[in-house]
């Protein structure tokens, strides 16, 4: 089954699939910190991507979660969410070759919580856990 979701605006589906694929690119499957890290092109364009998945994601997250009531933890915990991914977009590439795949990692982490937040908001349960 497809994860992609038809957002709340008519811009087309957000690709939950293609998003995590990216992500695990950077951290390994077990996120673990010995995953090799790509070569210094591929990282340039991995980390745009993570960038503009989260830009992608942000307000459709931001969105959702701001029309649950103000006492739910879900809508807590995905604000906060966004609050971080929006915190690790302002930060730099880095200057040094371990400084960029450690703010790479860090932005495809986010990608995943975010991910996360996203599909819970629309009523799915992420691979491996139920709702």
């Amino acid at each position: 089954m497809s994860t992609a979701v038809m957002q709340d605006h008519d811009t087309g589906p957000v690709d939950i699939e293609t998003m995590r694929e990216t992500a695990a690119l950077l951290l390994g499957p077990d996120d673990g910190p010995d995953a090799l890290p790509p070569a210094a092109a591929e990282l340039d364009v991995l980390t745009a991507m993570l960038r503009g998945h989260l830009a992608l994601l942000i307000p459709e997250v931001e969105a959702k979660a701001g029309r649950l009531p103000k006492d739910r933890v879900r809508r807590y915990c995905a604000l906060a969410c966004v609050d971080e991914a929006n915190r690790k977009l302002r930060v730099g590439d880095g200057c040094t070759p371990a400084a960029r795949v450690a703010v790479a990692r860090k932005l495809a982490r986010s990608v995943n919580a975010m991910c996360r937040h996203y599909q819970l908001l629309h009523g799915q349960a992420p691979a491996g856990e139920q709702q």
